[in-house]
């Protein structure tokens, strides 16, 4: 089956690749030259573990190409997924629809009066951005007659998304029409052959699916964190706390996860455009424990700087801090809103001779944050270090030797914000270890601050 993808950033590279790989023929579509020609060669824009693969196999094997031109796209395929971003508009956080907005009305001025390569049909547009309830109807009501109108919500997971993508948990296709519905069930019939849930729905529905799983995860993640700080206060243990809640089935372990929150360019976009949509729809007040857990979920950064301050004695001027982690998550070299690099800005602010590492996301970092130093490898990173900040759980540095690190720093103190790394080997090196909400391990140093 032919299909085109439109928009090959995150959501779109990833959608056209594995559509490519189940055995469609797939034409991706994006503005910016550069990108095109890249995804051409076969190199995705951004890292994500398997997709450089998989996108290279695509391409060779002739089932994937890519284009700057809509129109091509009209003439190539009668299924069309719209995948661009959308964006929170500055101060109110609602969703910035005029990349949808744009795709959908070059897509319809292309699609009016075209014939479809050696075929005629009925076309079908697929929004799979994440959008406000009722963009997509007013959607198909500015493709009139031209085009059939359906939306396909993504779930991907970076860091997982090709494993997301080929097996995801559901697939949720809001399908105003008998031909739309026929039209996706044929376009994911190799996944739900292998027993993936199909869940066809209306347009509300499926535009509402994506905001309210997001939030609620959200949610779970501030929840628990809030629950770190009660038990900071009280000398409980926020790791069996997590541990003990999740084994109930009814709350279950996903996102029970206490540390620095959640980032990247999902859930807190999505809580935020939620909240807009809700207050719009006048249903504020339905929704507004989303802006606690907004608040809950930055204040954990704050909490991590002034920690290192008072490990710093008092002050964290002059003092160097070492930064393990840059990307929002491990397994992506995504830095959109991301908590480690809000925290290492937020502690240079305050004085500090910072340095950071990252092994993937250096140079979107670097762009990003130029005023940040970065270093090549962990040691260089931690010499002479007075505070180290374990920031983003990459498993090399749950790898690391702390010996080893004890022999290169000034001070062997370490926050993990992120319960990743082991308490008892890092204190029997020598370190005072601090992760938030557990209680610390007795000191084998004299001070804990230099």
């Amino acid at each position: 089956m032919r299909l085109t993808v439109i928009g090959t950033g995150y959501v779109g590279a990833v959608h056209a690749a594995c559509m490519a790989d189940i055995g469609h023929e797939v034409l991706g579509v994006d503005v910016d030259p550069e990108r095109v020609a890249a995804l051409t060669c076969g190199r995705p824009p951004f890292f994500e573990p398997g997709l450089a693969g998989m996108l290279k196999r695509a391409v060779d094997r002739g089932r994937l190409r890519f284009t700057t031109s809509t129109a091509e796209a009209a003439r190539f395929a009668a299924t069309h997924f719209v995948c661009v971003g959308t964006p929170p508009l500055p101060g109110s956080g609602a969703a910035d629809l005029r990349y949808v907005e744009g795709a959908v009305d070059e897509l319809t001025a292309c699609l009016s009066g075209n014939r479809l390569d050696g075929r005629e049909g009925r076309v079908l547009v697929v929004g799979k951005s994440t959008v406000p309830v009722g963009t997509a109807q007013r959607l198909a009501e500015r493709l009139g007659t031209v085009a059939d109108v359906a939306w396909n919500p993504e779930f991907l997971r970076e860091g997982r998304a090709v494993q997301d993508a080929l097996r995801p948990e559901r697939i949720v296709a809001g399908v105003p029409t008998a031909y739309a519905e026929e039209r996706l069930r044929e376009v994911y019939a190799p996944l739900t052959r292998l027993g993936v849930p199909f869940i066809a729905t209306d347009l509300a529905t499926a535009e509402l699916v994506k905001l309210a799983s997001n939030s609620f995860l959200a949610t779970k993640v501030s929840f628990i964190n809030a629950m770190a700080e009660i038990c900071d206060a009280t000398g409980a243990d926020v790791l069996t706390l997590a541990g003990a809640m999740g084994v109930d089935p009814r709350i279950g372990p996903g996102f029970l996860v206490p540390g620095l929150g959640f980032g990247g360019s999902c859930l807190p976009k999505d809580i935020r455009a939620f909240v807009d949509c809700a207050e719009e729809l006048g249903l504020g007040a339905s929704v507004a424990f989303l802006r606690e857990v907004d608040a809950i979920n930055t204040r954990q950064r704050l909490r991590t700087v002034e920690l290192a301050e008072r490990l710093a004695g008092g002050s964290l001027a002059g003092r160097r801090v070492a930064v393990l982690g840059a990307a929002f998550k491990p397994g992506s070299d995504d830095v959109r809103d991301s908590p480690a690099l809000a925290v290492a800005e937020a502690v240079r602010r305050r004085g500090a001779r910072v340095c950071v590492h990252d092994p993937e996301a250096a140079d979107h970092a670097r762009a990003a944050h130029p005023a940040l130093p970065f270093a090549p490898d962990v040691t260089k990173t931690c010499d002479q270090a007075d505070v180290v900040l374990h920031l983003t759980d990459w498993p090399q540095y749950r790898d690391l030797d702390p010996a080893v690190l004890a022999s290169v720093v000034r001070t062997p103190v370490i926050i993990d914000a992120r319960h990743t790394l082991d308490p008892q080997a890092w204190h029997a090196a020598g370190w005072t270890l601090h992760a938030p909400g557990r209680p610390r391990l007795p000191d084998t140093n004299k001070a804990e601050a230099p």
